[in-house]
Protein backbone atom coordinates (compact mmCIF):
# COMPACT_ATOMS: atom_id res chain seq x y z
CA UNK A 1 0.00 0.00 0.00
CA UNK A 2 1.51 3.27 -0.96
CA UNK A 3 2.37 5.61 1.93
CA UNK A 4 -1.13 7.44 3.55
CA UNK A 5 -1.23 10.93 2.97
CA UNK A 6 -2.30 13.61 4.86
CA UNK A 7 -5.40 15.69 4.78
CA UNK A 8 -4.30 17.87 8.05
CA UNK A 9 -6.96 18.01 10.56
CA UNK A 10 -10.40 16.18 10.88
CA UNK A 11 -13.23 17.67 12.58
CA UNK A 12 -14.42 14.68 15.17
CA UNK A 13 -18.08 14.73 14.69
CA UNK A 14 -17.57 14.36 10.78
CA UNK A 15 -15.51 11.64 11.66
CA UNK A 16 -18.28 10.04 13.61
CA UNK A 17 -20.66 10.71 10.63
CA UNK A 18 -18.50 9.06 8.31
CA UNK A 19 -16.94 5.99 10.53
CA UNK A 20 -19.99 5.37 13.44
CA UNK A 21 -18.56 3.31 16.31
CA UNK A 22 -15.00 3.62 14.99
CA UNK A 23 -15.49 1.36 10.87
CA UNK A 24 -16.41 3.28 8.04
CA UNK A 25 -18.22 1.11 5.60
CA UNK A 26 -17.23 1.00 1.99
CA UNK A 27 -20.10 0.31 -0.74
CA UNK A 28 -18.07 -1.34 -3.37
CA UNK A 29 -19.07 -2.39 -6.77
CA UNK A 30 -17.87 -5.91 -7.72
CA UNK A 31 -18.45 -5.78 -11.43
CA UNK A 32 -15.47 -2.69 -12.64
CA UNK A 33 -12.90 -4.95 -12.85
CA UNK A 34 -10.45 -1.71 -13.95
CA UNK A 35 -11.11 -0.89 -10.02
CA UNK A 36 -11.54 -4.37 -8.13
CA UNK A 37 -9.02 -6.44 -9.90
CA UNK A 38 -9.89 -9.48 -7.71
CA UNK A 39 -9.72 -10.79 -3.79
CA UNK A 40 -7.70 -10.77 -0.92
CA UNK A 41 -7.08 -14.12 1.08
CA UNK A 42 -9.50 -12.88 3.84
CA UNK A 43 -11.83 -12.24 0.42
CA UNK A 44 -11.94 -8.66 0.72
CA UNK A 45 -11.94 -6.99 -2.36
CA UNK A 46 -8.75 -5.92 -3.81
CA UNK A 47 -7.65 -3.03 -6.53
CA UNK A 48 -7.54 0.72 -7.16
CA UNK A 49 -11.10 1.75 -5.30
CA UNK A 50 -10.51 -0.65 -2.29
CA UNK A 51 -7.38 0.96 -1.77
CA UNK A 52 -8.69 4.60 -2.00
CA UNK A 53 -11.41 3.43 0.65
CA UNK A 54 -8.58 1.65 2.67
CA UNK A 55 -6.45 5.36 2.22
CA UNK A 56 -8.91 7.40 3.46
CA UNK A 57 -10.01 5.26 6.38
CA UNK A 58 -6.11 5.50 7.72
CA UNK A 59 -6.62 9.22 7.00
CA UNK A 60 -9.33 9.34 9.56
CA UNK A 61 -7.65 6.86 12.24
CA UNK A 62 -10.86 4.00 11.65
CA UNK A 63 -11.25 0.73 10.35
CA UNK A 64 -12.43 -0.21 6.92
CA UNK A 65 -15.38 -3.19 6.17
CA UNK A 66 -16.25 -3.69 2.77
CA UNK A 67 -19.92 -3.98 1.87
CA UNK A 68 -19.75 -5.14 -1.95
CA UNK A 69 -22.24 -5.64 -4.68
CA UNK A 70 -22.74 -6.69 -8.03
CA UNK A 71 -23.39 -3.92 -10.10
CA UNK A 72 -23.48 -0.25 -9.59
CA UNK A 73 -27.09 -0.25 -9.43
CA UNK A 74 -27.85 -1.92 -6.01
CA UNK A 75 -24.72 0.35 -5.08
CA UNK A 76 -26.54 3.59 -5.63
CA UNK A 77 -30.16 2.33 -4.03
CA UNK A 78 -28.42 1.35 -1.07
CA UNK A 79 -27.85 4.92 -0.17
CA UNK A 80 -31.18 5.17 0.87
CA UNK A 81 -30.93 2.78 2.92
CA UNK A 82 -27.72 3.04 5.67
CA UNK A 83 -26.06 0.16 4.28
CA UNK A 84 -22.71 2.25 3.70
CA UNK A 85 -20.74 4.95 4.92
CA UNK A 86 -18.75 5.89 1.72
CA UNK A 87 -19.34 4.69 -2.13
CA UNK A 88 -17.13 4.10 -5.00
CA UNK A 89 -19.36 4.25 -7.78
CA UNK A 90 -19.36 6.77 -10.97
CA UNK A 91 -20.37 10.26 -10.50
CA UNK A 92 -23.74 10.45 -12.67
CA UNK A 93 -26.62 13.04 -12.57
CA UNK A 94 -29.35 10.34 -11.65
CA UNK A 95 -27.52 8.96 -8.60
CA UNK A 96 -27.16 12.76 -7.61
CA UNK A 97 -30.46 12.80 -6.26
CA UNK A 98 -29.44 10.33 -3.51
CA UNK A 99 -25.42 10.50 -3.34
CA UNK A 100 -23.27 13.76 -3.12
CA UNK A 101 -20.02 13.29 -4.64
CA UNK A 102 -16.24 13.91 -4.69
CA UNK A 103 -14.50 15.23 -7.63
CA UNK A 104 -13.45 12.31 -9.55
CA UNK A 105 -10.09 10.70 -9.09
CA UNK A 106 -9.94 8.19 -11.77
CA UNK A 107 -12.09 8.14 -15.59
CA UNK A 108 -12.73 5.64 -17.84
CA UNK A 109 -12.78 5.98 -21.32
CA UNK A 110 -16.26 4.38 -22.68
CA UNK A 111 -16.76 3.49 -26.77
CA UNK A 112 -18.95 1.29 -29.03
CA UNK A 113 -17.91 -2.11 -30.68
CA UNK A 114 -19.28 -2.53 -34.33
CA UNK A 115 -19.23 -4.73 -36.81
CA UNK A 116 -16.73 -4.47 -39.34
CA UNK A 117 -18.90 -3.58 -42.05
CA UNK A 118 -20.79 -1.08 -40.20
CA UNK A 119 -20.94 2.75 -41.68
CA UNK A 120 -19.95 4.37 -38.44
CA UNK A 121 -16.46 6.11 -38.28
CA UNK A 122 -17.12 7.81 -35.19
CA UNK A 123 -19.30 7.00 -31.88
CA UNK A 124 -21.25 10.17 -32.21
CA UNK A 125 -22.75 8.73 -35.93
CA UNK A 126 -24.75 5.98 -34.28
CA UNK A 127 -27.12 8.39 -32.76
CA UNK A 128 -29.43 8.02 -35.59
CA UNK A 129 -32.66 7.13 -35.97
CA UNK A 130 -33.28 2.86 -36.65
CA UNK A 131 -30.14 2.03 -34.56
CA UNK A 132 -29.96 0.05 -31.68
CA UNK A 133 -27.41 -0.10 -29.07
CA UNK A 134 -26.85 -3.05 -26.40
CA UNK A 135 -25.67 -1.54 -23.03
CA UNK A 136 -25.49 -2.96 -19.69
CA UNK A 137 -28.59 -1.42 -17.90
CA UNK A 138 -27.66 0.95 -14.56
CA UNK A 139 -23.99 1.35 -15.48
CA UNK A 140 -23.05 4.73 -15.43
CA UNK A 141 -22.02 5.28 -19.08
CA UNK A 142 -25.62 3.72 -19.53
CA UNK A 143 -27.62 6.46 -17.82
CA UNK A 144 -24.95 8.73 -19.86
CA UNK A 145 -26.59 7.52 -22.95
CA UNK A 146 -29.90 7.86 -21.48
CA UNK A 147 -29.33 11.80 -20.69
CA UNK A 148 -27.56 12.24 -24.48
CA UNK A 149 -28.70 10.13 -26.63
CA UNK A 150 -31.19 11.81 -29.00
CA UNK A 151 -32.00 8.78 -31.47
CA UNK A 152 -30.67 6.02 -30.91
CA UNK A 153 -32.54 3.07 -28.84
CA UNK A 154 -30.74 1.57 -25.85
CA UNK A 155 -31.26 -2.22 -25.71
CA UNK A 156 -30.80 -3.21 -21.65
CA UNK A 157 -28.90 -6.32 -20.83
CA UNK A 158 -28.66 -7.44 -16.73
CA UNK A 159 -24.90 -7.69 -17.21
CA UNK A 160 -21.96 -7.00 -20.05
CA UNK A 161 -21.97 -10.81 -20.83
CA UNK A 162 -25.54 -10.43 -21.90
CA UNK A 163 -25.27 -7.09 -23.10
CA UNK A 164 -22.75 -8.66 -25.69
CA UNK A 165 -24.95 -11.57 -26.78
CA UNK A 166 -27.86 -9.27 -27.60
CA UNK A 167 -25.35 -7.59 -29.85
CA UNK A 168 -23.50 -10.61 -31.38
CA UNK A 169 -27.07 -12.58 -32.14
CA UNK A 170 -29.65 -9.94 -32.21
CA UNK A 171 -28.15 -7.80 -34.91
CA UNK A 172 -27.95 -4.85 -33.10
CA UNK A 173 -25.96 -2.09 -34.23
CA UNK A 174 -24.04 -1.46 -31.21
CA UNK A 175 -22.52 -2.89 -27.78
CA UNK A 176 -21.39 0.49 -25.23
CA UNK A 177 -18.67 -0.08 -22.61
CA UNK A 178 -15.72 0.35 -21.34
CA UNK A 179 -13.29 0.61 -24.04
CA UNK A 180 -10.47 -1.86 -21.80
CA UNK A 181 -13.37 -4.57 -21.99
CA UNK A 182 -13.94 -3.65 -25.59
CA UNK A 183 -10.13 -4.21 -26.88
CA UNK A 184 -10.61 -7.84 -25.00
CA UNK A 185 -13.94 -8.60 -26.71
CA UNK A 186 -12.57 -7.25 -30.47
CA UNK A 187 -9.90 -9.78 -30.03
CA UNK A 188 -11.93 -12.58 -29.55
CA UNK A 189 -14.88 -11.66 -32.04
CA UNK A 190 -13.16 -11.47 -35.48
CA UNK A 191 -15.25 -9.10 -37.69
CA UNK A 192 -15.68 -5.95 -35.48
CA UNK A 193 -13.81 -3.35 -34.50
CA UNK A 194 -14.01 -0.58 -31.51
CA UNK A 195 -14.76 3.21 -32.99
CA UNK A 196 -11.97 5.70 -32.01
CA UNK A 197 -12.14 8.32 -29.73
CA UNK A 198 -14.92 7.67 -26.63
CA UNK A 199 -18.89 9.01 -26.56
CA UNK A 200 -18.11 9.73 -22.67
CA UNK A 201 -15.25 8.99 -19.66
CA UNK A 202 -16.73 7.80 -16.83
CA UNK A 203 -15.92 9.99 -13.37
CA UNK A 204 -14.97 7.48 -10.65
CA UNK A 205 -15.93 9.38 -7.01
CA UNK A 206 -16.44 8.83 -3.62
CA UNK A 207 -20.23 9.27 -3.04
CA UNK A 208 -21.76 10.03 0.61
CA UNK A 209 -25.27 9.40 0.85
CA UNK A 210 -27.47 12.30 0.65
CA UNK A 211 -28.55 12.75 4.39
CA UNK A 212 -24.85 12.83 5.12
CA UNK A 213 -23.38 15.62 3.06
CA UNK A 214 -22.46 17.77 5.67
CA UNK A 215 -18.84 15.28 5.43
CA UNK A 216 -18.38 15.80 1.88
CA UNK A 217 -16.15 18.42 1.90
CA UNK A 218 -13.41 16.19 3.97
CA UNK A 219 -14.00 13.32 1.84
CA UNK A 220 -13.21 15.82 -1.09
CA UNK A 221 -10.61 16.78 0.46
CA UNK A 222 -8.93 13.37 0.85
CA UNK A 223 -9.98 12.93 -3.09
CA UNK A 224 -8.12 16.00 -3.91
CA UNK A 225 -5.22 15.43 -2.18
CA UNK A 226 -4.90 11.47 -3.44
CA UNK A 227 -5.87 12.70 -6.94
CA UNK A 228 -3.34 15.48 -7.15
CA UNK A 229 -0.72 14.23 -5.00
CA UNK A 230 0.42 10.66 -6.84
CA UNK A 231 -1.71 8.67 -4.59
CA UNK A 232 -4.22 7.61 -7.10
CA UNK A 233 -0.96 7.09 -10.00
CA UNK A 234 0.97 4.92 -7.55
CA UNK A 235 -2.32 2.56 -6.76
CA UNK A 236 -2.94 2.27 -10.63
CA UNK A 237 0.81 1.23 -11.17
CA UNK A 238 0.59 -1.19 -8.14
CA UNK A 239 -2.93 -3.02 -9.72
CA UNK A 240 -1.48 -2.61 -13.02
CA UNK A 241 -4.53 -1.09 -14.03
CA UNK A 242 -3.28 1.14 -17.02
CA UNK A 243 -6.95 1.83 -18.89
CA UNK A 244 -7.10 3.73 -15.74
CA UNK A 245 -6.53 7.58 -16.08
CA UNK A 246 -5.87 9.86 -13.37
CA UNK A 247 -8.70 12.82 -13.63
CA UNK A 248 -7.30 16.21 -14.17
CA UNK A 249 -7.30 18.57 -11.50
CA UNK A 250 -10.47 20.90 -10.72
Amino acid sequence: MPAQIDIGPVDPRLRDLLAPGGVMRAGTNLSNFLLVTGKSDAGEPVGVSPDMARCFADCLGVAVAYVTYPSPGPLADAAANDAWDIGLIGAEPQRARMIAFTPPYVEIEASYLVRDEAPFETPQAIDAPGRRIAVTGRTAYALWLENNLRHAELVYAGDFDDALTLFRDAGLDALAGLRSRLVTDARAMPGTRILPGRFMAVQQAIGVPIARAEALPLVARFVKAARDGGLVAALIEKHGVHDLRVAEPD
